[in-house]
């Protein structure tokens, strides 16, 4: 059965009344979206259809804003410190912990409702399974800005990640440095720097090679297994990058690469898709011809990224002879 979001709403909507998810003939709140989103059975009895509803309902609205979280949550009565036996009890207590009026607190709930029937609808049609297999996590969404216009170029880096496994509580980042002008120069730690803007804490940092960086980042608590996540962070790099390419370790679903170049820009620029990582530096290695928009900007995507396969640009410096 294909699921529309709407019916979903409307019975999720249904479901948040009275005692929510702990309304005793909880089979009678449950419609044929909700089945058919959620895997519950015609014989399914009522202790597993709550079950089923509950370790949904948490993992979808995981990857939700705080409020929109809270809110939802609260408003099924999954909340631990809101399971009052009346919704209007919890629409109080939503208004109460975002501190927001209870008008505001109710379109919170309707926002993260609406929400969370646009990701069930997205999994039962299949949309955000990764093409390659992965027993920990992989990433729905990697959003990268590259600054090449500024004396030390600047990467902001937006990634959603999906935990394919229960009590993901780290994920393991690599950032690799390359000097275009001389590969023997050796790269230290202080040549990179790295700043968490939220969604994390950096626990762990080392060099796993001459060039490339590995980092661990801490997440605020475990990912139960489907939950989405989202995280920001900055890199400011001192060396002169030839190419700017996503080496997965973990499969990529999007990458989404802006690259701004400096006026000064002169030389070729190509796309780099599905190439080996040593190939990405090599000169001779073909590519897609870029050429930057009126503000020096280009801007790429690449979507189902093998891990251990590179994926983005690569430019000839304009101080090259």
């Amino acid at each position: 059965m294909n699921v529309s979001a709407t019916d979903l709403v409307g019975e999720l909507k249904l479901l948040r009344k009275g005692r929510g998810i702990s309304v005793v003939q909880l089979e009678q709140r449950v419609g044929p979206a909700m089945r058919a989103a959620f895997g519950i059975a015609d014989a399914d009895e009522v202790a597993e259809i709550r079950k089923k509803l509950t370790e949904a309902l948490i993992n979808l609205a995981a990857s939700l804003p705080d409020d929109l979280r809270t809110a939802a949550l609260a408003a099924f009565g999954l909340h631990e410190q809101a399971r009052f036996p009346f919704y209007q009890d919890r629409v109080k207590w939503v208004a109460q912990a975002i501190q927001r009026d209870e008008r505001t607190a109710r379109r919170r709930i309707d926002e993260g409702i609406a929400r969370i029937a646009e990701l069930a609808v997205s999994v039962q049609a299949g949309e955000s399974e990764p093409a390659y297999p992965s027993r920990s996590w992989h990433t729905e969404e990697l959003r990268v800005a590259l600054s090449l216009d500024q004396e030390v170029p600047e990467v902001f880096e937006l990634r959603r990640v999906v935990a394919d496994a229960d009590d993901i509580d780290e994920l393991d980042l690599a950032l690799t440095l390359t000097n275009s002008r001389n590969r023997r120069e050796k790269v230290g730690e202080d040549d990179l720097e790295v700043d968490v803007f939220y969604g994390g804490s950096l626990s762990r940092r080392m060099m796993e090679s001459s060039e490339r960086f590995g980092l661990m980042l801490r997440l605020p608590k475990p990912l139960r297994r489907k939950a989405r996540h989202d995280i920001a962070l900055r890199f400011r790099a001192k060396l002169s990058h030839p190419h700017y390419v996503c080496v997965p370790r973990h499969p990529v679903d999007l990458f989404d690469l802006h690259v701004k170049f400096p006026q000064s820009m002169s030389g070729g620029i190509v796309k780099l898709e599905n190439l080996f990582q040593d190939d990405a530096r090599d000169p001779s290695a073909r590519g897609e011809a870029l050429t930057p928009d009126a503000s020096g900007e280009v801007h790429v995507q690449f979507r189902k990224l093998a891990p251990g396969f590179a994926y983005g640009v690569r430019w000839e410096p304009a101080d090259v002879s």
